[in-house]
């Protein structure tokens, strides 16, 4: 079955931190590069940080030190460590592979907020 699961979002305040968790299925995991993307209220979906099969990582201006995007090749996951979050940081986050369209399987995402 052709799968992603996310987790691990909450409520903090700013300045606060939160690890995502995604579980992908072999078929989206395996050999790609796999993504975190978010979209905020009202906003497009966003690419947030990425990481190559062979473990490089690259990350969007706006979460560079911030944010660390790590995964586990045999458990098929993918993590997103969050530190010194703003409200701009809320939204739906998503993982996936690299590109991803918006016809493609996409999980139900987790939720971070992110007050003030």
């Amino acid at each position: 079955q052709v799968q992603l699961v996310e987790s691990g979002g909450g409520w903090v305040q700013a300045g606060g931190s939160l690890t995502l968790s995604c579980t992908a299925s072999p078929s989206i995991f395996n050999g790609n590069t796999m993504a975190w993307y978010r979209q905020g209220s009202g906003k497009q979906r966003e690419l947030v940080a990425r990481i190559f099969a062979f473990g490089h990582t690259i990350y969007e201006d706006s979460v560079r030190g911030r944010f660390t995007i790590s995964k586990d090749d045999t458990k098929k996951t993918v993590s997103l460590q969050m530190n010194f979050l703003q409200p701009e940081d809320s939204g739906i986050y998503y993982c996936n592979k690299l590109p991803a369209r918006d016809y493609d399987v996409w999980g139900q995402g987790t939720q971070v907020s992110v007050s003030s």
